[in-house]
């Protein structure tokens, strides 16, 4: 039924500018609308690579502890070093179990690699390589 869906992550933000900053030039995203008038702030659409993303701004801003958007890369090294570069910080990686390691922000793990970093707004994103197989 969903086979052929498109999919949207909806991004709770505190400041609209300052997040479409954030996922456009620092990301490399684009804009595909923004509210306009009152609504201004309130919500914005954003592709970044195949992905969409709705920006919205909540009444009450949510606590979140987990990732809950990932973006899957090819070259998760280069990728964490292109996005240092544009100011992007990286929470500390964690071992994922027994047969991890760590090397700077990025986990390594058999089935691949993550690294989690905050976007403007505090929300968590993930970056995934999938493993070699």
């Amino acid at each position: 039924m969903l086979s052929k869906a498109d999919f949207a992550s909806l991004v709770p933000v505190k400041n609209m500018d300052r997040a479409l900053r954030f996922y456009t030039k620092t990301l490399g995203g684009s804009l595909n609308m923004r509210a306009q008038g009152e609504m201004r702030n309130s919500w914005a659409s954003v592709n970044v690579g195949k992905t969409e993303f709705w920006l919205v701004r909540p009444e009450k801003h949510e606590k979140r502890d987990l990732a809950y958007s990932a973006f899957v890369v090819r070259d998760i090294r280069r990728t964490v070093a292109g996005l240092k570069k544009k100011g992007v910080k990286f929470l500390p990686a964690q071992r994922m179990g027994a047969d991890s390691k760590v090397d700077g922000p990025i986990s390594y793990s058999p089935y691949g690699a993550g690294a989690i970093l905050k976007d403007s707004e505090g929300n968590l994103l993930m970056l995934w390589e999938n493993a070699q197989m």
